[in-house]
């Protein structure tokens, strides 16, 4: 309780502004592998200051209506098939935060956010965090996305987290930006680089528009043709990007990272900025 307390007590008072994150989180097999991808996560909790918090869209909680949870420990979810024992059994008891849950309904004025107490923490959150933050000595909690809703809905509820960055929360957006899972060439899942044609000019057309800040044409994903029906063939692992797009502002850079492909028909480019 002696840590939760400071961390509440951090949320009161901290104005030093946070980096976002845009996580490409792909297998869940990430979260318990040491790999490229595993190793950034961990570099990058080593060279942030510790947030008082961590909130994490991720594209693995979908709802009607939005939602936030709201429990003191939530709890890991496994939520996934087909993968060996050990990733089972990962635990990551990271504490929650029932007064950051309380005060993000409030800072939410577009919509009415309810307090989860059943959902915890899915692979789209736990197999990234616990690389970057490994004793689980930070509050995490997740914001659902209201798959009844379309892409600047998304975009627009995200522009109204953007005081939490003052206040010393981590704000994560956890999917992938290409993200085919039908399509997948899995005997070419470890050639390094290997992507289709389609994945990568949509994958390049995606990072120059987000490094210009091209933002209403990244809502308007729809409008990009052909490699983007194949690419985004639904929006669960996109939506989470337009939410950390919606936090940048005019000052910040943005730093690509994780740029790779993965069987073809995914890709795990991250962005971060501030």
């Amino acid at each position: 309780m002696n840590e939760l307390k400071k961390y509440t007590d951090q949320f009161k008072t901290r104005e030093k502004l946070q980096p976002v994150f845009f996580i490409g989180h792909g297998s869940p097999m990430n979260g318990i592998e040491q790999n490229i991808f595993s190793k950034k996560w961990q570099e990058i909790g080593k060279s942030i200051d510790l947030p008082c918090a961590v909130l994490v869209v991720s594209a693995h909680w979908l709802s009607r209506g939005t939602l936030i949870t709201a429990m003191s420990e939530p709890k890991t979810i496994h939520d996934f098939g087909g993968f060996p024992q050990e990733l089972f059994d990962v635990q990551y008891p990271a504490p929650g935060s029932p007064f950051l849950a309380e005060e993000t309904t409030k800072l939410i004025t577009s919509t009415n956010v309810g307090l989860d107490h059943d959902w915890g923490l899915d692979h789209g959150t736990w197999t990234v965090v616990r690389h970057m933050f490994p004793d689980a000595n930070v509050p995490v909690l997740q914001l659902s996305i209201d798959y009844y809703q379309p892409a600047s809905y998304h975009y627009n509820l995200a522009k109204e987290l953007y005081s939490l960055r003052k206040r010393g929360v981590l704000i994560i957006g956890s999917g992938n930006m290409i993200h085919n899972l039908r399509m997948i060439d899995w005997n070419n899942m470890s050639t390094p680089g290997f992507g289709y044609d389609w994945a990568q000019s949509l994958n390049e057309t995606l990072k120059k528009k987000i490094i210009s800040k091209e933002h209403q044409s990244l809502i308007a994903y729809h409008s990009m043709g052909e490699a983007a029906k194949l690419a985004i063939p639904t929006p669960d692992h996109y939506y989470p990007m337009l939410y950390s797009l919606a936090l940048m502002d005019d000052k910040d850079d943005v730093e690509i990272f994780n740029d790779e492909y993965v069987g073809g028909s995914l890709s795990m480019t991250s962005f971060r900025f501030g």
